[in-house]
């Protein structure tokens, strides 16, 4: 998994994870990322600092401090928790209609994305399950796939 902070082109900044860099070029060439703020499909990858393992405990450095921001700190958290409320509603959204949109083929997940990807049978929205070694032998393979948004509330 990759993580790329975006920018629309009204200069909204957000973030997203994605499979592999080839993943979020095959979503961008089709304009399937969107503005969560304007809804602009108009995106480009933002500059962004690496991040960068150390060697003594295989935990992330720390990232150099970011520019001062000038909101006042109550402004910036309402702003944020309104964002995060408006991504877990886009990612249920986007869950609601996968699920709805797509057959669910359970433990045969795997072996059903190859049989499309290698054009044994014919192409159609599916989902399921698929333990993460499978994923990436499938994602070696050059098969897209990504994992269906688990929001807070389905681990309750």
């Amino acid at each position: 998994m990759i993580r790329y902070t975006l920018r629309c082109e009204r200069g909204h900044q957000f973030e997203s994870w994605f499979q592999s860099s080839a993943a979020y070029e095959s979503q961008e060439r089709r304009h399937l990322i969107d503005c969560p703020s304007c809804g602009s499909d108009k995106i480009e990858r933002a500059i962004m600092a690496p991040q960068i393992v150390s060697k003594k405990g295989r935990e992330p450095a720390q990232p150099a401090p970011a520019a001062p921001v000038e909101a006042p700190v109550s402004e910036s958290t309402s702003l944020m928790m309104a964002q995060e409320r408006e991504l877990r509603s886009k990612l249920k959204e986007l869950r609601d209609h996968i699920v709805k949109n797509a057959d669910n083929v359970g433990e045969r997940f795997p072996n059903e994305a190859r049989k499309m990807h290698y054009g044994d049978i014919e192409h159609r929205p599916i989902y399921g399950e698929a333990s993460p070694e499978e994923a990436r032998a499938l994602i070696d393979e050059g098969v897209e796939v990504s994992p269906l948004p688990t929001l807070p509330e389905d681990r309750n």
